[in-house]
């Protein structure tokens, strides 16, 4: 009897040393509660306890955890439907706030953001939903965050994994992406061939511009040189009229004759002209050719024949 006694009595020292000294692991907080009520949180470490008067309430994990979100169907703003899922990466601050002021912390959490998935979606169109996650995330974590503060919880991030529409409505944005991309196509072809056109009209132009300046020069030129041919015949008009006011009729011949050999020269040249037909006048040509050749006897006759001007006056005896 005395040694069923001492086992017993061993027993309960060993359970009262259990109970008395108490090891928190790093990462966790354990809440000490006196007679069922909450008085303090132990830390990591060794902490000393007395039995029955105080017990471990709640071991909280003070370390970032992360809670995946199931798959659940949204309807967006434009009545599509789509199926979303998510993850969440929260973080305990307070271990006596979510030990006491929330019965089971993740599943509230997770009721939280599922409820306010559909509610950021809801208010969003398709294109916006696939097209802005990063708003999506945003607008959840600051949501979550605020609504799960009193609870002593800090949510760090809310990342949507997935979005997926349903088969019909992808393989309706397929159609529409690529008539949306043979639209742009037929954009660019035709706008490279309007730029072609401009070109195009743009180099005739330029071209139109250079042939006019070109006619333009060549018509100044061309009146240039008949202004230049008419100062020449002018001039020579006036030493013709000077020579027939001094006396000299050949110079009138030579002028005559030189216009009508120009004349002829100009009809044995004509395309069309098979037969030419000599004049009536030809004897008027022979004596204005006669003329010429009194004007360059003259004129060889005038020559000074030796340095001194006498001797050109004195004809030639004769013996």
């Amino acid at each position: 009897m005395g040694q069923l006694f001492a086992l017993v009595l061993i027993v309960v020292v060993v359970i009262g040393i259990a109970k008395l000294v108490r090891i928190v692991p790093q990462g966790y907080e354990w809440t000490v509660e006196t007679f069922g009520r909450y008085t303090r949180t132990l830390s990591p470490g060794l902490h000393f306890l007395i039995p029955v008067y105080q017990a471990v309430g709640r071991k909280m994990n003070m370390m970032e955890q992360v809670l995946d979100v199931p798959s659940q169907d949204v309807i967006t703003k434009d009545n599509a439907v789509v199926r979303v899922d998510g993850v969440v990466f929260y973080q305990v601050l307070d271990a006596a706030k979510a030990a006491y002021e929330v019965a089971n912390l993740e599943q509230a959490a997770l009721a939280l953001v599922m409820t306010n998935i559909r509610t950021v979606l809801g208010s969003m169109d398709l294109d916006e939903s696939l097209s802005q996650r990063d708003a999506i995330n945003a607008k959840l974590l600051t949501v979550v965050d605020e609504a799960t503060h009193p609870w002593g919880v800090k949510v760090n991030r809310i990342e949507i994994k997935d979005i997926a529409p349903p088969r019909d409505l992808v393989d309706s944005m397929a159609r529409q992406m690529k008539a949306e991309r043979e639209k742009r196509a037929n954009i660019l072809e035709a706008e490279g061939f309007r730029q072609a056109a401009v070109l195009k009209a743009d180099g005739e132009k330029q071209s139109a511009i250079l042939a006019a300046e070109g006619k333009k020069e060549a018509a100044f030129r061309e009146a240039e040189a008949r202004i230049r041919l008419a100062e020449a015949e002018a001039e020579a008009t006036r030493m013709v009229s000077e020579a027939i006011a001094n006396g000299n009729v050949n110079a009138l011949n030579y002028f005559v004759a030189n216009k009508y050999v120009e004349a002829l020269k100009e009809m044995a040249h004509s395309p069309n002209q098979k037969t030419l037909l000599m004049p009536m006048e030809a004897t008027g040509i022979l004596g204005s050719l006669a003329g010429i050749a009194e004007l360059a006897k003259d004129a060889m006759s005038q020559q000074p024949s030796s340095p001194s001007p006498t001797a050109r006056r004195t004809p030639p005896s004769i013996s």
